[in-house]
């Protein structure tokens, strides 16, 4: 079962993949349902996650139901447990949207939800990050996960996330990020895909971010918390739902 879910994820193009994946979930949930690990977006357990990653695979990672990763989840508890996302009426821009995430935001009664991007079918507005068709102090909410690390002007799309949003507003930027470099790096001399994956995580990314991430944000304009949101839950809780300990999640508001 993971040697063909692995084959899947490589062969089929993210269009695809996308639409193939409402008949593969509920086959993977039901061949490893469990009690070991729980997928808290919505809350079925199995006996093992599936194992993700590009080059280096992490095992029990990936939800068989939801298709969340371990960034998914921490954002999840976070929005629920920390916030006002799920209860108050809110006008919300999603970049990218993540399968895990997208049908149950769309449902949510109390958000005027949006999806953008590029290229994924499930954008509502296909835009360039870098360009936005929207007018200044737009949307309450903005989450632009794991977008950042693919632009190569990621100034002027974080000007452009900053602009869109209200006053007040809250945008949660997550992207790939190596805490112990204090630097962000980026070579654009190095053109080989392999070895762009090698360095980078994916041959598509762009820069490996370090800690100064937080500071270019707040150079834009944002206030930005640094939440480690694993230290808020317990160990036993870490577990259980497949985290990664001391992720951080950038929560910025304007």
């Amino acid at each position: 079962m993971k040697k063909l879910f692995k084959f899947i994820l490589n062969t089929i193009p993210r269009p695809l993949l996308i639409r193939a994946s409402y008949v593969i979930r509920p086959i993977l949930a039901s061949a490893l349902k469990g009690s070991t690990f729980t997928d808290p977006i919505d809350g079925k357990s199995f006996r093992n996650f599936l194992p993700y990653g590009y080059g280096q695979q992490r095992n029990n990672v990936l939800s068989p139901s939801t298709l969340s990763l371990e960034r998914h989840r921490l954002l999840w508890l976070y929005l629920k447990n920390e916030t006002d996302f799920f209860s108050a009426p809110k006008k919300v821009l999603h970049f990218a949207p993540e399968q895990a995430f997208y049908k149950l935001f769309r449902n949510q009664k109390n958000l005027n939800y949006t999806t953008t991007d590029l290229f994924s079918p499930l954008a509502d507005v296909k835009a360039d990050i870098c360009n936005l068709p929207f007018e200044n102090d737009t949307y309450d909410i903005i989450l632009c996960n794991h977008v950042l690390e693919h632009i190569p002007d990621d100034t002027k799309a974080m000007q452009e996330l900053y602009r869109v949003l209200k006053p007040g507003g809250m945008g949660v930027f997550q992207i790939p990020q190596d805490l112990k470099r204090a630097e962000t790096f980026s070579d654009d001399t190095i053109t080989d895909q392999k070895e762009r994956a090698q360095i980078f995580g994916q041959y598509d990314h762009v820069r490996i971010y370090g800690r100064d991430y937080f500071d270019k944000l707040r150079s834009i304009g944002f206030t930005v918390i640094e939440e480690d949101y694993t230290k808020k839950l317990s160990p036993e809780m870490v577990t259980q739902y497949c985290l990664a300990p001391g992720e951080i999640i950038p929560v910025c508001y304007k």
